[in-house]
């Protein structure tokens, strides 16, 4: 097992996340690690939480992430949303993701939660997505 390879694994998200010029044609700079503190924007992306299990084994030190990306808004309807982690979802599973150090050997769509937060006001996509990464 390593975690050595979940900094830059989060690190390479965010930078394809933020260089994507479809999902800023969509959310402009609203892509974060953490939502912000005070007024949130419109719709925006925030990189969430991880779960990281051990995939190591005599041919090299791996291990397999699944990471969350939220897409939340205040708009009405979940239509707004869905067309973001469209974009999220073709971002980060199309092309290969360079890390500062390491390997992404595979990143693939997990799953996805769609709700209602704030007594129905608010709408949140979390997208699941699974890396297997190599620190060879």
């Amino acid at each position: 097992m390593t975690y050595v390879l979940a900094s830059c694994l989060q690190e390479a998200v965010f930078a394809r996340l933020t260089g994507d010029t479809a999902l800023a044609g969509l959310v402009g700079t609203a892509i974060f690690d953490a939502a912000p503190q005070g007024q949130l924007p419109s719709i925006y992306v925030a990189i969430g939480p991880e779960d990281v299990v051990a995939r190591s084994d005599k041919t090299g030190r791996t291990a397999q992430h699944r990471f969350v990306v939220s897409i939340v808004t205040d708009e009405a309807g979940f239509q707004a949303a869905k067309r973001v982690a469209a974009v999220v979802d073709t971002a980060l599973t199309t092309a290969r993701l360079p890390m500062a150090r390491g390997t992404v050997v595979s990143l693939s769509f997990y799953k996805a939660k769609a709700r209602r937060e704030r007594a129905g006001t608010r709408r949140r996509i979390d997208l699941q997505f699974q890396a297997l990464v190599d620190d060879a």
